[in-house]
């Protein structure tokens, strides 16, 4: 049984050491050296004085130079060990009182000594320095909170800072001798064996483990394990360090709860779900916007299946089409489609995806779908105002132009007329020239043909119809426009030129529409030359092909020209410089030109002399169209 000084033995011995240690290097050396040289008088006097052996009275200097060098350095050692072979040859070698050595025996004795003791006296400096060094060790493993736990191959604990008494709940006393399993209690244990042939391969290991307190409350851990191996590589121990994360990890979930709920908050305020999509397993996942988006429960497994069943009929085939091209292997894909729920009523939906990284595997896609119903019906809506204010505006013009309407029919019809009466004089006659009749009846059939063809063009331009797309040449377009206005120019005096593209493209579009924007153009060439009574009035048509892929209209007059006040406004809404003007003609041209991927925009004419110039780009249509 270890033999334990006092208390109070043991704080007078502190206090000493701690004076001593306090004192300046010089003085403490020459208190110590004074002090051990006293020492080992007072050992040779109480050795000599019981008549012991020169064996015994080494053996009590060797205790007494080890004791004095726990207190110096390893100077101090060497002094008082040849101090010490002098005292030995002195009194206890023959012939005593004398420094004289006759037997080389007494010699090499002696050189035993001072060897021994310069040995014995370094090892217990080294233990000492490295006791000290274990001991600062675990003073600053005992000054953190990280746990700190050493356990040995067989998992028992060998030691237990005061941060995992704190951490755990056992104290010191209680954890070492115990099985570590026992009183860190971890969630999986069978990983043990995992992570420990881990630890002999690379001797380190970090992660995330989850223990219990000895309550049993759960405590998260980011654990950094090291193993120490012996001179040959064997593995004696390992230590753990752990640091705890459990309110960090109760932090992170509670993050992660809170964006999970406002990202499906925000989903079900935008009505865009998110989807995953692996095409090796064809597995997918559907976010509960999704799910709503489809019209299935939340939290059904969802699939393929329930995704085929609610695609419109129509669009079935161009969807697989899409997936299937994506299951091969892309970027990933951006469409819309509709869905046919089981109420009969249709959503339209868009879809985009990217596909993650794989490396070389099957794609796995994220993706987001998105509810665009409301927007496509808005703009449906919105496509069917702006048709009826474009048929507004068109009658509008025709309003405007009744005067020449009149004219234009009653030119036909006042032939007509004219040729019938002729007709009717004819076959009074005895014997009539059927020849002559016959070339009048032609004349009256091709008046009613010209006033017919007429009524076409207005009941045209007057009509409701919905849009409908197809090649058209825009010559043909610029060519019927000025027939249905040729009174209208005439009455007014103004002069028309055209210098049209050779062989140019056709456009995709709306004849009926196109014809409007140049109608509306021309008509307000012509009431801008009328207001500033230019006593010149003349309107230049050109087309030609900027760019490849693209044709251009332009429609110059001789007018005031825009002032540079006006420019900015010209095409904005229920703005006009003509007096009682409604400000939706130009509006209504450059939307039918925009809608058809085009540009329309004013300035001033090129020809010089002022005037106004008015042009728009359309794309031709190309060879699939």
């Amino acid at each position: 049984m270890p033999i334990t000084l006092p208390p109070r033995i043991q704080r007078a011995i502190a206090a000493l050491l701690a004076r001593y240690y306090a004192l300046e290097q010089f003085r403490r050396l020459a208190i110590l050296w004074i002090a051990g040289t006293i020492l080992l008088g007072a050992t040779t006097w109480l050795c000599s004085s019981l008549a012991l052996s020169f064996a015994t009275a080494a053996s009590a200097f060797l205790v007494v130079i080890v004791l004095l060098s726990l207190l110096d350095s390893f100077a101090s050692s060497v002094f008082f060990g040849v101090l010490a072979g002098g005292l030995l040859n002195y009194y206890f070698v023959l012939p005593r009182h004398t420094l004289e050595v006759r037997d080389v025996q007494d010699i090499a004795a002696l050189v035993a000594f001072l060897v021994c003791s310069l040995a014995v006296t370094t090892l217990v400096r080294r233990l000492r320095v490295s006791a000290e060094v274990q001991r600062e060790q675990a003073r600053l493993l005992e000054l953190t909170n990280d746990a700190f736990v050493v356990r040995d191959m067989d998992g028992i604990v060998t030691g237990w800072n005061r941060g995992a008494e704190t951490l755990y709940g056992w104290t010191r006393e209680e954890a070492i001798g115990r099985p570590a399993i026992e009183v860190l209690a971890p969630t999986q244990p069978e990983l043990k064996a995992e992570l420990d042939r881990q630890m002999r391969t690379t001797g380190r290991w970090e992660g995330e483990l989850t223990h219990h307190h000895r309550d049993g409350s759960e405590i998260h851990v980011a654990a950094r394990w090291s193993m120490q191996f012996d001179e040959r590589g064997n593995p004696l121990r390992v230590l753990e360090s752990n640091s705890d994360i459990t309110e960090k990890k109760r932090a992170d979930e509670a993050l992660r709860r809170s964006q999970a709920a406002y990202l499906a908050e925000a989903q079900r305020l935008s009505r865009t779900g998110s989807f995953g999509w692996n095409t090796a397993e064809a597995a997918i996942h559907w976010s509960d916007e999704t799910f709503r988006i489809f019209g299935y429960p939340v939290g059904e497994s969802a699939s393929l299946e329930m995704f085929h069943a609610r695609v419109h009929p129509e669009d079935s085939v161009r969807v697989r089409q899409v997936l299937g091209a994506a299951a091969t292997g892309s970027d990933g894909f951006d469409f819309e489609y509709r869905l046919l729920m089981p109420d009969g009523s249709v959503k339209h939906v868009h879809a985009v995806a990217h596909a993650m990284a794989n490396g070389g595997g099957a794609p796995h896609y994220i993706g987001a779908v998105s509810d665009v119903t409301e927007s496509r019906e808005a703009y449906a809506t919105l496509d069917r105002l702006q048709a009826d204010l474009a048929h507004a505006s068109r009658v509008s013009v025709l309003g405007e132009l009744t005067a020449s309407i009149a004219h234009e029919i009653n030119q036909p019809l006042a032939a007509i007329a004219a040729n019938g009466d002729v007709g009717l004089r004819w076959l009074s006659r005895p014997d009539p020239d059927m020849d002559e009749l016959r070339e009048i009846n032609q004349a009256i059939v091709d008046d009613a043909r010209r006033a017919a063809d007429i009524i076409t063009r207005i009941r045209a331009m007057a009509g409701r119809k919905a849009t409908q797309q197809g090649r058209v040449l825009l010559d043909d377009v610029i060519g019927e426009a000025l027939l249905f206005l040729r009174h209208e120019l005439q009455s007014r005096g103004v002069t028309v030129t055209q210098q049209l593209a050779l062989a140019a493209p056709p456009v995709l579009g709306d004849r009926i529409q196109l014809q409007q924007v140049v109608v509306n153009l021309a008509v307000n060439s012509m009431q801008a030359m009328a207001q500033a009574e230019s006593p010149d009035r003349r309107i230049a048509i050109r087309t030609s092909l900027p760019d490849a892929g693209m044709i251009r209209c332009t429609i110059e007059d001789s007018g005031p020209g825009i002032s540079a006040d006006h420019q900015a406004r010209l095409f904005d809404s229920f703005f006009s410089t003509k007096q009682g003007g409604m400000g939706i003609g130009l509006p209504i041209c450059r939307s039918i030109i925009e809608a058809h991927g085009g540009v329309i925009a004013a300035d001033s004419a090129a020809t010089g002399g002022g005037g106004a110039s008015f042009s728009f780009t359309l794309p031709v249509a190309g060879t699939a169209d």
